[in-house]
């Protein structure tokens, strides 16, 4: 099945781009599609413990069944003072 990954701010910079798509078997978890896009793009490794996923607009865990031609959103920590 096909997913849609969506990567903002700091995801966004270290992967170089906005959005990938990637292939997962049927049955995938949210937590196979975050495990894909780092194997993608390693240099998301770094802040993959601390993102927020969202699938479809609603936040889950990691072990959340993806639908097929889900939109999948990494979401890093904001900071601010």
């Amino acid at each position: 099945m096909t997913v849609t990954i969506l990567l903002f701010a700091q995801a966004r910079d270290l992967a170089g781009r906005a959005s990938v798509a990637i292939e997962l078997p049927e049955g995938s978890r949210t937590q196979d599609a975050l495990d894909a896009v780092v194997r993608a793009h390693p240099a998301l490794a770094a802040i993959a413990p601390h993102l927020a996923v969202a699938v479809n607009g609603a936040l889950g865990p990691a072990s959340a069944p993806l639908p097929q031609h889900a939109e999948v959103a990494l979401l890093p920590p904001v900071s601010g003072g």
